[in-house]
């Protein structure tokens, strides 16, 4: 057999948003194979009026299931966050501790990046008109707060070049009608980002 068809094929995109509002900016940089998916990002923004800055990188499995999280802040009084978690909702912090309260997640939902909305949008894959309530492992930025929280995905339009999906975020009612790129990415998230630049 040839080396080129045992070689792993593997697909590297970039995108940058900007906050709707204000000061900030994120770089994406995305690799999907047909192993699974690592998405690293560095974000740079205000939250109640002070600038931030995090990276962070989510690792999924072929299918789109969050395996490994990791969100960092470069100040040193603030613990790196690392989750782990088998694909099937059991979560557990890096050192091998249970995180119960995260049971029944699947994935994951960073305040700063428009980027998680793309993991259910791509796991779920639904069909116009289809719709999913889901619990998924929270975290707020850039305190890293992390608890459960339940949402709900709707597709409401599908074709090959994206989408348009809606969002909500149950406990609080907030409700987004997100575009998508045909990798499930968000071009707009109205009121909160907008794409700046793709590549």
């Amino acid at each position: 057999m040839a080396e080129s068809s045992v070689r792993r094929s593997s697909v590297e995109r970039e995108v940058m948003w900007a906050p709707w509002e204000g000061p900030g900016l994120e770089h994406l940089r995305l690799v999907t194979s047909d192993v699974g998916v690592v998405a690293n990002g560095l974000v740079i923004g205000l939250e109640a009026g002070r600038p931030f800055r995090i990276s962070y990188e989510v690792r999924c499995d072929g299918r789109w299931r969050v395996r490994e999280v990791r969100v960092a802040t470069p100040d040193s009084e603030r613990p790196v966050l690392e989750l782990l978690t088998d694909g099937e909702s059991h979560w557990k912090r890096r050192g091998g501790e249970p995180v119960p309260e995260l049971d029944g997640c699947i994935d994951v939902d960073i305040s700063a990046t428009p980027f998680t909305n793309t993991l259910p949008i791509r796991r779920l894959g639904l069909e116009p008109g289809e719709s999913e309530e889901l619990a998924v492992t929270y975290v707020r930025v850039p305190e890293l707060l992390v608890g459960p929280e339940r949402q709900r995905y709707g597709c409401l339009e599908a074709q090959a070049d994206g989408g348009l999906y809606r969002f909500e975020a149950l406990p609080s009612g907030f409700t987004a009608e997100l575009p998508v790129d045909a990798e499930g990415l968000v071009i707009d998230y109205p009121g909160l980002f907008r794409r700046a630049w793709s590549g």
